[in-house]
């Protein structure tokens, strides 16, 4: 059974994720150039899910392949609306953008974890969740971006459900820690199988 694990990521909430499951966390972000790989995916038409896959395979397997006899995990998610990838906003005004097309419409939320060992994909899980948006007027809109710090502007969707964006909806339909980007319940049985 492994208890200890490389997540290939800055993400908090991703590591704070496999430590409520009692999994040491060591965090090394991987330096994957996601906009450049996303972008030669979507080219080649790739489907949300595949771009979430591939990047969290990406980052494993570069980590994994500086530290081989470690377990390494790599994540992503990808929002996906009327089968386009929603980018992270780079700025106040297309996170106005971005919320103005998801008011009272569904989206969905691929989230791909990859698990590497020396310097290889051993396994891969995937998660979707369904979520929608309440009709909110402008001015809800531009409240909740005036409240909302600079990090949770550049998130998917501009929203964290952990915080404020749970206002933001009328249905969540998916695993929560899958939601906030780790597939913990699909992830967790096969960490504890290796050994």
């Amino acid at each position: 059974m492994i208890s200890k694990v490389i997540l290939a990521s800055n993400s908090k909430i991703r590591a704070e994720i496999l430590r409520k499951h009692n999994f040491e966390v060591e965090q090394i972000p991987s330096g994957v150039d996601e906009e450049e790989v996303k972008l030669a995916l979507v080219q080649n038409k790739a489907t949300c899910l595949q771009i979430a896959k591939n990047l969290a395979e990406l980052k494993a397997c570069k980590i994994s392949s500086k530290f081989p006899s470690e377990v390494v995990i790599g994540a992503d998610q990808v929002l996906e609306f009327n089968k386009e990838n929603i980018d992270k906003p780079k700025n106040k005004n297309e996170a106005k953008k971005i919320l103005a097309k998801l008011n009272n419409n569904e989206h969905t939320l691929q989230s791909a974890v990859c698990v590497a060992r020396n310097g290889s994909m051993i396994s891969h899980f995937d998660d979707t969740a369904k979520l929608k948006m309440k009709a909110l007027s402008e001015k809800e809109i531009d409240d909740y971006l005036d409240n909302i710090d600079e990090n949770v502007l550049r998130s998917y969707g501009v929203y964290q459900i952990e915080a404020q964006g749970r206002k933001l909806f009328e249905e969540i339909n998916g695993d929560e820690e899958s939601i906030l980007g780790m597939p913990i319940d699909k992830l967790k049985p096969y960490l504890h199988s290796l050994v």
